[in-house]
């Protein structure tokens, strides 16, 4: 390997990506609202929204290219895999659920919060809207594929399952050439505009101590989650989490875990313990089901939103119905930044009792750490494939050859 290697790599580009983001986004910040200034700032957010529609486009795309394939892959196996896939996915969000909601009623009578986040500059409006419609939506795409895929299993066709093995070569190409090329630039300009805004310098502090608690939730979630896959599948988990940094980061910039999908394909097909059939099967699926990151915050943050604004944190009863709703959710909230709190507005309002001030408190709080409960959520979805590989092992799931270099 070439020792300038490293600087050609994805996590260099990424990190790059996030330093010039913030650094310009705080100079365009410092500086008086010029005509040099609104110029610089249509640009970034024109690029970004014309960006952040070439991603959005492509993700239905690769959930088909995907899942479908892989299921065909997985023969008569495949409704079984599933199964397993979505229980995993389910039990992980609850128990992340559960565990944010003990911390919550151990932690949140012992701090004290300030909630003022008043005083943000405004980003320009788009100058030129390219709207690129997907053509079909994230969770119309995992359905489609879901079908598409058992039932050519079960009717045996051959055609179809040609045919799309051809739709996943053709994906590839798509994700090596365009995703992965464009995601430090979008990343970049995300950061950029938080910057500006002044979300970094003025709304973070604001819920410091709630962020950090919820940061260390997050890890220490990750961690058990790993450990219990590693015993599980009898393998060494750190021989697949080690190569999630880059996917990671990008969950960081980009607070999505479809628009991740395609570095999360690359990180987990580099780790040996997961079965390359595994991989193609549970990381597109898991990007969609599988939030514990977002759950957990979702529910420490609800508990805090509701000490500040009512006075008092909601009873265990209603808490436990809350996260048992909220795992249901988290399996159909799209893998799209905010997703989760957005699909579970109404089990806020109805379940928690919020009005319409609690309702924007939890919106403004929650996206100060979205990118972070994203990036828990895709560096989870590499322990749940450790398990879908354990269980493939366990009962003699036979192997697929699937010749994909990521």
């Amino acid at each position: 390997m070439k020792k300038n290697s490293f600087f050609k790599s994805l996590p260099f580009k990424l990190l790059v990506g996030v330093i010039l983001g913030i650094v310009i986004g705080l100079i365009l910040n410092s500086t008086d609202d010029s005509d040099l200034t609104l110029g610089i700032l249509n640009v970034v957010v024109t690029l970004k929204y014309i960006l952040g529609q070439v991603i959005n486009f492509c993700v239905p795309l690769i959930i088909i290219g995907f899942i479908a394939p892989s299921i065909t892959k997985l023969g008569n196996n495949a409704s079984r895999m599933l199964g397993v896939a979505i229980v995993i996915a389910y039990a992980s969000s609850i128990g992340a659920a559960l565990f944010s909601t003990a911390a919550g009623y151990t932690l949140i009578p012992h701090l004290s919060i300030i909630t003022d986040v008043e005083g943000l500059k405004e980003l320009p409006p788009v100058v030129f809207e390219l709207a690129i419609p997907q053509i079909m939506s994230v969770m119309s795409a995992l359905v489609f594929s879901v079908m598409i895929g058992l039932a050519a299993t079960w009717n045996k066709s051959r055609l179809i399952t040609g045919i799309l093995d051809e739709f996943q070569a053709i994906v590839l190409s798509i994700v090596s050439k365009v995703i992965i090329p464009i995601l430090p630039f979008f990343i970049a300009l995300t950061f950029c505009g938080l910057a500006y805004e002044g979300s970094i310098t003025k709304q973070f502090p604001v819920f410091l101590q709630v962020i950090a608690i919820v940061l260390i939730g997050h890890f220490i979630w990750m961690a058990l989650l790993y450990v219990l896959a590693g015993i599980y599948s009898k393998e060494n988990p750190w021989d697949v989490v080690r190569y999630y940094g880059p996917a990671y980061l990008t969950a960081v910039g980009t607070m999505s875990s479809a628009a991740t999908l395609a570095v999360a394909l690359q990180c987990a097909d580099k780790a040996k313990p997961l079965r390359k059939d595994m991989v193609q099967f549970g990381i597109p699926l898991f990007a969609n089901i599988h939030l514990c990151g977002s759950v957990l915050t979702e529910v420490f943050f609800c508990m805090t939103v509701s000490k500040i604004l009512y006075g008092t944190i909601p009873s265990a009863g209603t808490m436990i119905l809350f996260c048992l709703l909220l795992g249901v959710f988290a399996i159909g909230a799209p893998g799209v930044p905010g997703g989760t709190v957005m699909a579970s507005l109404g089990i806020i309002t109805g379940i928690l009792g919020f009005n319409e001030t609690g309702t924007a408190l939890m919106l403004t709080i929650f996206a100060l750490q979205d990118s972070f409960g994203t990036a828990c959520n895709v560096t989870g979805d590499g322990a749940l494939t450790l398990i879908l590989t354990g269980y493939a092992k366990k009962h003699n799931v036979k192997e697929q050859n699937i010749n994909v270099n990521l």
